[in-house]
């Protein structure tokens, strides 16, 4: 009787280890795609300055 509630305790602390993993993990997965879309929004900005800079130029190429 008492390895069965050995067994039983152990599952129990077993569970609410990969419970606490998974929601570090969850945490994490959030904070990743944060910063995913961060970049996403500043990469569009440099891509867009650039495209605008490269305009000027072909202007500025154009009239000498």
């Amino acid at each position: 009787m008492f390895w069965a509630m050995v067994a039983v305790a152990v599952g129990f602390v077993g569970l609410a280890v990969l419970g606490v993993l998974a929601v570090r993990v969850f945490l994490e997965a959030r904070r990743l795609g944060a910063q995913v879309a961060d970049s996403a929004r500043r990469i569009n900005r440099a891509a867009e300055d650039l495209e605008r800079a490269a305009a000027t130029a072909a202007r500025t190429v154009d009239t000498l």
